[in-house]
C-alpha cells in the first residue's frame, strides 16, 4: 500500500503544486514505474492504462499552466486559491476517469487519492490542524 501512496504522491504532487520543472529522464522512468504500480492496483487494461495516464498528465499540465500564468502576471496565488483550483481539477479528473474506469476501479482510485493526500498533509505538518475533517479551515504550510 505504501507503493500505491508513493505512486500517487508523485503523480499528483506536480498537479497539486505545479511548481517543479518537467522531470529529467531518470525521473521519467520512475514516473513510468509508478504508473505501472497504479495500473496494477487498479487492475487496468492496457487501454485503460494509456487513457488514465493521459488524463493524469493533462491534469498536471493544466495545473502547471495555471501556476505559470500566475507567475508570469507577477502575482503569487494564495493558498486558498491554489487549494480551490486543485480541488476543481481533481473533480474534473475524477469525472474524466469515470468514463474510463469501472465503478470499482474509480472507488479504488479515490481511496488511494485520499490516502495520498492524508500522507502529504502529514508530511507537510498539517495533519494536526483539522485538515482531515470536511469543511475544516485550511492554513498554508509554515514558511521558514
Amino acid at each position: 500500500m505504501k507503493t500505491a501512496i508513493l505512486a500517487l504522491t508523485l503523480l499528483c504532487a506536480g498537479a497539486a503544486y505545479g511548481q517543479s520543472p518537467p522531470p529529467p529522464a531518470p525521473h521519467a522512468a520512475e514516473a513510468a514505474r509508478h504508473m505501472d504500480d497504479l495500473a496494477t492496483l487498479l487492475d487496468l487494461t492496457d487501454g485503460q492504462k494509456a487513457q488514465v495516464q493521459t488524463i493524469l498528465q493533462e491534469e498536471h499540465a493544466k495545473m502547471r499552466q495555471s501556476f505559470e500564468q500566475a507567475k508570469a502576471s507577477g502575482t503569487h496565488p494564495d493558498w486558498q486559491h491554489m487549494k480551490a483550483l486543485h480541488e476543481q481539477m481533481q473533480q474534473e479528473t475524477v469525472q474524466k476517469l469515470a468514463t474510463v474506469l469501472s465503478a470499482t476501479q474509480l472507488k479504488k482510485f479515490q481511496v488511494i487519492q485520499r490516502e495520498m493526500h492524508a500522507h502529504m498533509r502529514h508530511h507537510m505538518g498539517q495533519d494536526h490542524m483539522g485538515q482531515d475533517e470536511p469543511g475544516a479551515a485550511t492554513a498554508p504550510p509554515a514558511q521558514n
